[in-house]
């Protein structure tokens, strides 16, 4: 009777183990559960629409660029570097960036969390977030541009100090080593 009641608590045991190990939402998430995801999220799309962002914020820098150096530039300058922007934004391999990400989103999410963003981007909340999320980043980056590039500004004059500081440095160490030994 021991032996029975001891193999029904180890069997008990060992299935509840079982039990709680497949819970399918811990479950890792599949590559196909990740491109249900992709697929949901309008991965593609917003990804063409992020580019269409960043090549018209590029073609701003140029024409910016090249109304500080007209002087120094062919007329046909914007028209040139626009085309091989365009050009180089629009040959960049999307799907196989795409496909490249599937592993990384495996390792951070289980099965449950991809259920439940497919869920929650299937909804009306997430489908709004989808549609106006390009235009978001595009005027987020806007917006950030000036921040951005006071302190790219600050920091080119801390590089450009610590450049001469350093160079002075240099120059006076080679200095001294070139002095002849006095006796």
């Amino acid at each position: 009777m021991k032996k029975l009641t001891l193999t029904l608590i180890l069997a008990l045991f060992f299935v509840s183990g079982i039990v709680a190990q497949q819970n399918p939402g811990d479950a890792p998430a599949t590559k196909e559960d990740i491109q249900k995801y992709l697929d949901v999220m309008h991965s593609r799309d917003m990804m063409r629409q992020m580019v269409d962002v960043m090549i018209k914020q590029t073609h701003q820098m140029i024409h910016e660029q090249y109304l500080r150096d007209k002087d120094n530039l062919p007329p046909d300058f914007e028209d040139r570097v626009n085309k091989t922007t365009d050009d180089f934004m629009k040959s960049f391999p999307w799907d196989e960036m795409l496909v490249a990400m599937v592993p990384v989103y495996q390792k951070y999410l289980t099965k449950g969390d991809v259920d439940a963003l497919v869920a929650f981007y299937s909804g009306a909340t997430g489908k709004k977030m989808l549609k106006d999320m390009p235009a978001m980043m595009g005027e987020a980056i806007q917006a950030m541009g000036p921040v951005m590039q006071k302190r790219m500004e600050s920091l080119k004059q801390q590089v450009d100090q610590q450049t001469e500081e350093l160079k002075k440095e240099y120059k006076n160490a080679q200095a001294k080593k070139a002095e002849p030994v006095s006796n």
